[in-house]
């Protein structure tokens, strides 16, 4: 396999058209095709299904473009940690973040990341825990944000904070003050919840249980911004990470304060794959996440937030 053949598969996976592929990598049509001829000989499958609407990929097509998209970005990092460069670490430093600590972590890292280390190439993706999870086992991703997550075999795990999660209601209920909320008084209420199987649902679902009520779930979706949208025109209210509502509550588009009879809380972690040499792009990487975190803990822009560890 060639690498062009390889930068062909992909860019042709990615937008679905021969045409659009060659104008992307600057070559002409014809050759695209023969690339991607080329790899259908040697793996001796079909890589695409070809129709009038376009070409998309097979099972075995996705398979090889997964692993070919994998070594190109391999190829991109070496590229970059080998460039001549004495006054910056350099490099490819992909994240994973939460989606609930997106609002509150993205803009201050990239901030600081840009101040202190401008060689880096920064990438940030955001999705459940779960799924970062299986980007951080897949070599998607370098570094992530996690919740509830021990060191594995795999997986190196450092806490950072541990915070409360807070109900969120809309902006014209009458909460009281800032009073911690009982999980029997927002089940009066209908509730828009994460998805059974997600992280935040199970933990939701063990506290209602200890508190013993049973609530009318108005929907349950795998999106946080939807479920701030529903409360929001009054839906029902939801049980969210209290960073992933700081500033809509701030800005009154929501109300919102802590749980209790049970309180409920969740710990986030870094997490980094163990074993191989650590780029310096990725250490210094994880490093200002560290001081970014804890900055927003002591300014108190993260509620509930609390320091729970030290960054070794």
């Amino acid at each position: 396999m060639e690498l062009k053949q390889l930068v062909a598969l992909v860019t042709v996976g990615d937008t679905g058209s021969v045409t659009k592929a060659a104008r992307l990598l600057h070559v002409v049509q014809p050759a695209v095709s023969r690339y991607i001829r080329a790899l259908e000989d040697e793996v001796g499958v079909p890589l695409f299904e070809r129709s009038r609407q376009g070409m998309t990929l097979t099972p075995a097509g996705e398979v090889l473009a997964g692993r070919a998209r994998r070594a190109l970005l391999e190829l991109e990092r070496a590229r970059a940690e080998i460039r001549p460069d004495r006054h910056h670490i350099q490099g490819i430093v992909t994240i994973g973040l939460l989606e609930s600590t997106v609002e509150l972590v993205s803009a201050p890292l990239v901030e600081a990341l840009g101040r202190r280390h401008p060689g880096i190439d920064l990438r940030l993706l955001s999705a459940f825990s779960g799924h970062l999870q299986q980007w951080l086992d897949d070599g998607a991703v370098d570094m992530s944000l996690l919740y509830n997550l021990a060191s594995t075999p795999s997986i190196s795990v450092t806490p950072l904070l541990r915070e409360a999660l807070w109900a969120v209601a809309p902006p014209e209920a009458e909460l009281s003050g800032g009073d911690a909320l009982t999980w029997a008084r927002v089940s009066e209420n209908r509730l828009v919840l994460p998805v059974v199987g997600h992280g935040l649902r199970t933990l939701i679902d063990q506290a209602l249980r200890t508190a013993g009520v049973e609530p009318t779930i108005a929907c349950q979706t795998n999106s946080m911004l939807v479920q701030k949208k529903l409360v929001a025109v009054g839906t029902g209210w939801s049980v969210l990470p209290a960073a992933g509502v700081a500033e809509d509550v701030a800005a009154g588009r929501l109300n919102g304060g802590p749980m209790a009879d049970p309180e409920i809380f969740r710990t986030i972690v870094l997490a980094l794959p163990r074993g191989g040499r650590v780029p310096p792009a990725v250490e210094v990487v994880a490093a200002e996440i560290v001081r970014v975190t804890r900055r927003l803990i002591e300014n108190g822009a993260w509620p509930t937030a609390s320091v729970v560890a030290e960054f070794d």
